[in-house]
């Protein structure tokens, strides 16, 4: 897998308060690179949709909803920038033409009010990145019929200006399994988890972790707290002193701080980080990251918009797009490690594999899906309500 890293510094690319505020760039940070996405005019896919509502692009605005500063970390909001990043340094949009407001995604006239004030200014093209502004915007979508909303992970749409955009995550939790279960020594791998069972996003990526684990490792287990909260810094951190004092030696996360990985490294143990590639902050104790390359996603969306195919379809992305992957191992990954992540990376590119294959027995005793059958997308993205039979919460 291809990697381009760029290490600078985030703060130095952002203003320390991004509520309302513009920022300048020099460089994008980490992995914005465009891997996974061609434009129409470099032969990519040509979408129907209706080329008298172009925008040309000078005259696009995108106002970019976060729950929290990604100037804080390494962590959801973080991500999502860098991918904003790339976005506008691939379409060559200047910083007015990019504006940012933190709200907390679980108060919905904070995040309408927002919204007005996108729409005041002139945004035409609105993305709220987290799962609780899905049923605001899909409301202010029908106010505004002429603003394009794309709201990511969730699932409403409208079809028309309105899409839903996440990605099969999934695949790249998969092969972490596979780096933690090859590395742990004490069989115990721990699992900051930001929602229980209820919600899929959460739960699929546990389980598809989980199913990567016992590939390598059968005897192993997974110990998940759940922080009930998509960012809580003091539960978050909590959560991963629990799963520590109770002996796992590799730390994994869905939460939005570092904090699983960067208490693993003050306990002398290893982690698997998220969002973006956490070596930068605990080089000692990172096997690897599960990644996103939102830049993906963002560029064809404003993209789409600009030349007149934007077609309100929803987007669902994985390895093959490159908008998931995992970063390079550590050096100090057991021997053999990188064999078996190589072997399963070719399956799951080529279709052979697809994670979530055949009967998965839950930590309940049930048998989900069937012999030769894979579960489908809509399971995945809504109905993974179950762990798999390796993983233990722990209360």
């Amino acid at each position: 897998m291809k990697k381009k890293i760029l290490m600078i510094v985030a703060g130095m690319l952002l203003c320390s308060n991004l509520f309302g505020c513009e920022t300048g760039l020099s460089e994008p940070d980490d992995y914005v690179t465009n891997e996974g996405y061609k434009s129409v005019q470099e032969g990519g896919e040509v979408l129907q949709g209706d080329p008298s509502k172009a925008i040309p692009v000078e005259e696009i605005k995108v106002g970019v909803l976060y729950i929290s500063d990604p100037v804080e970390g390494s962590g959801y909001s973080y991500t999502h920038d860098l991918g904003i990043q790339g976005m506008q340094s691939n379409l060559g949009l200047s910083d007015a033409q990019i504006e940012r407001k933190i709200v907390d995604d679980s108060d919905k006239e904070a995040t309408k009010k927002a919204i007005e004030e996108f729409v005041a200014d002139g945004c035409n093209v609105i993305f709220a990145t987290s799962w609780g502004y899905m049923e605001t915007t899909a409301e202010m979508a029908e106010k505004y019929p002429d603003i394009y909303f794309s709201h990511g992970t969730g699932y409403m749409s409208n079809g028309k200006n309105f899409n839903n955009y996440f990605g099969r995550i999934y695949q790249a939790r998969y092969l972490s399994g596979i780096v933690a279960g090859m590395n742990t020594k004490t069989n115990k791998i721990g699992y900051v988890a930001a929602q229980d069972s209820s919600n899929s996003e959460v739960t699929g990526g546990i389980d598809a972790f989980a199913i990567g684990v016992e590939a390598v490792n059968p005897d192993a287990k997974i110990y998940v707290v759940v922080t009930n909260s998509w960012y809580d810094p003091q539960k978050e951190e909590a959560g991963a002193k629990k799963l520590l004092d109770m002996g796992c030696d590799v730390m994994a996360q869905h939460c939005d701080t570092p904090f699983p990985m960067t208490l693993a490294q003050e306990y002398g143990v290893y982690g698997i980080g998220y969002n973006s590639d956490m070596k930068k902050e605990v080089p000692k104790a990172c096997l690897c990251s599960v990644i996103w390359n939102w830049s993906a996603y963002y560029t064809s969306a404003v993209d789409s918009i600009i030349s007149g195919t934007w077609n309100g379809k929803n987007y669902y992305g994985g390895m093959n797009e490159g908008l998931v992957e995992i970063t390079e191992l550590a050096s100090f990954c057991k021997d053999g490690t990188q064999d078996k992540v190589s072997e399963a990376t070719e399956l799951i590119l080529s279709g052979t594999y697809n994670v979530f294959d055949g009967e998965l027995k839950t930590n309940t005793g049930e048998i989900i899906g069937k012999e030769g059958q894979t579960l489908d997308d809509a399971t995945i993205t809504g109905g993974i309500n179950w762990y798999y039979h390796n993983v233990v919460v722990v209360e």
